[in-house]
């Protein structure tokens, strides 16, 4: 058994449920012990950091000392705040002046922390800790003929990424780890026009489009991510795009996990998939 501190956030939780959902199920299966940071907070996001960069270190900082006490890496599956909490984490470590308005900040709440923290994303930990040998070792239902896309977006491989920003890989080998086939298209590791949907939702659909019609180009039956704000553009806006464009796309947006789970033999409800918008059950139903 692999013990972790699990910060889940709030999209997991919200937004994300399904991925929230999903980790925990998979987790037990692959022998992770997820324990869940007691009294966590938001990570502040990413435009926090832009509005008050003292208040948003200091927010991201109290999760850090929290999890400093637990003894384990920290691990979270939101690629924001991966990118939070791991930045923050370095920014402390280079810039001591800063570090130490920070602390005076923790010390009104009582807490310190002393930079001990090793903040990991869980598709890192997949890959690095369990595996895909381990996790194949792990499969019941083979995902054998499904055609999956693996879409890495920004903020896994950029710019704390365990992988290759350009041409990343590990993902792909989770999902061959599932026996399914890991769809090559070029566009895995490009935008997906974040939060741009909301302020500029013409930007944003057409990143969208592009993505979807380079992936169903290569013959993609599905795509998988781990980030919470990509799967919500590609997944909950698939419609406006094919409204906005004339498509057609119908291209179920999994959650890592979900497919993880899917290949593990954990049940359909364990995995939130009935809660995806465009839904996987017909595309998935000789695996279930």
């Amino acid at each position: 058994m692999k013990y972790y501190t699990y910060y889940p956030g709030c999209s997991a939780e919200a937004t994300a449920s399904p991925l929230g959902i999903s980790v925990l199920p998979v987790a037990k299966q692959l022998d992770m012990e997820l324990v869940e940071l007691e009294d966590w907070n938001c990570c502040g996001s990413t435009p926090y950091w832009s509005v008050d960069k003292l208040e948003a270190a200091a927010m991201a900082a109290r999760n850090l000392a929290l999890a400093e006490k637990t003894g384990f890496d920290l691990v979270t599956p939101c690629s924001n705040c991966f990118v939070i909490l791991h930045s923050t984490n370095e920014y402390l470590k280079e810039f001591p002046p800063f570090r130490d308005k920070v602390g005076k900040a923790l010390a009104v709440a009582k807490l310190k922390y002393g930079g001990g923290v090793k903040v990991r994303h869980l598709a890192e930990v997949l890959y690095n800790d369990i595996t895909p040998e381990g996790i194949a070792a792990k499969v019941t239902k083979p995902l054998k003929g499904l055609k999956v896309a693996a879409y890495y977006g920004c903020q896994l491989v950029r710019p704390n990424g365990f992988d290759d920003p350009e041409s990343p890989h590990s993902l792909d080998e989770i999902i061959t780890s599932l026996g399914a086939e890991a769809v090559p298209w070029e566009m895995k590791a490009r935008c997906c026009g974040s939060s741009l949907v909301m302020s500029e939702p013409e930007v944003a659909l057409e990143l969208i489009n592009k993505l979807l019609k380079n992936a169903s180009e290569n013959g993609a039956q599905c795509l998988i991510t781990p980030c919470p704000l990509c799967q919500i553009n590609l997944d909950a806006y698939q419609s406006q795009v094919n409204s906005r464009f004339g498509t057609k796309y119908n291209l179920p947006v999994l959650f890592v996990t979900q497919l993880i789970g899917v290949a593990l033999g954990i049940k359909p409800d364990e995995l939130a998939l009935s809660q995806n918008i465009v839904s996987p059950m017909r595309l998935l139903s000789p695996y279930l």
